[in-house]
């Protein structure tokens, strides 16, 4: 796709010219015929373009006519919106130098062929993707600059996977955070029923009662007297529990 981008030495065609009331200078819209370069390398087509307009409203009127996407927002080229935007500055450097008109009228003229031929060309590409919009910009100084964009995803299922997948993920964390809360929880009861069993034991324990208790005995003599208490003891029940 050729689109020139700075001002080079065309070749003048001039030989059907018609004047309106005086000179360029004076005002008057001028008519050339001319040979325009298309977006084809190589191609170009016999054409009429006017200058000699003595403001930018009448020249981009004029303009508008042959071109009805320049400066007129968003319009649709090949089932996408697409903007072409001139500046009013370069609009007024035009408008009475046909060699600058003749450069802005074949670039205003290819930009058609060149939505169509990047939508095309993008479709080659891997994934498949889409152009979604594009955009033609010439500054000041005559700059051409182009933008787009697009997506491999023009009919939303990839979103739409992602978007399940993500939910799915959602669901899965959850219910594994919300089954470590249950185990945490279990865990919890059961200590807390081990505290509680062990606080009843000391309860029970703290709970007996002390009191002095006799043991007598008799013996031969005093060994055979503790001999006899010791073995008393040891079948005597001390358990004063309440």
């Amino acid at each position: 796709m050729e689109i020139s981008n700075s001002f080079g030495n065309y070749t003048k065609n001039d030989t059907n010219t018609a004047r309106n009331n005086g000179s360029p200078e004076e005002g008057s819209v001028v008519t050339s015929t001319v040979e325009l370069k298309t977006s084809k390398p190589g191609v170009t087509r016999t054409e009429q373009i006017k200058t000699g307009y003595s403001n930018v409203r009448d020249y981009s009127g004029y303009l508008q006519g042959k071109y009805s996407y320049m400066n007129r927002g968003t319009t649709s080229m090949e089932g996408i919106p697409t903007t072409v935007t001139v500046s009013d500055a370069f609009l007024k450097k035009c408008m009475n130098d046909p060699e600058k008109a003749k450069y802005l009228e074949e670039n205003l003229a290819a930009i058609p062929d060149c939505v169509k031929s990047l939508c095309n060309s993008v479709k080659m590409a891997p994934g498949s993707p889409v152009v979604t919009y594009a955009a033609y910009k010439i500054d000041d100084n005559g700059n051409i600059s182009a933008m787009s964009g697009g997506t491999n995803d023009p009919d939303g299922r990839i979103a739409r996977e992602n978007a399940e997948r993500k939910a799915k993920e959602k669901r899965a964390a959850q219910e594994k955070a919300a089954k470590r809360r249950k185990e945490k929880k279990a865990e919890e009861e059961k200590a807390e029923k081990r505290r509680a069993e062990k606080k009843e034991q000391r309860d029970m324990a703290d709970g007996r009662e002390t009191k002095p208790f006799t043991l007598s005995a008799t013996g031969t003599d005093v060994k055979s007297a503790t001999q006899n208490i010791i073995a008393a003891s040891s079948t005597a029940s001390f358990d004063c529990a309440i």
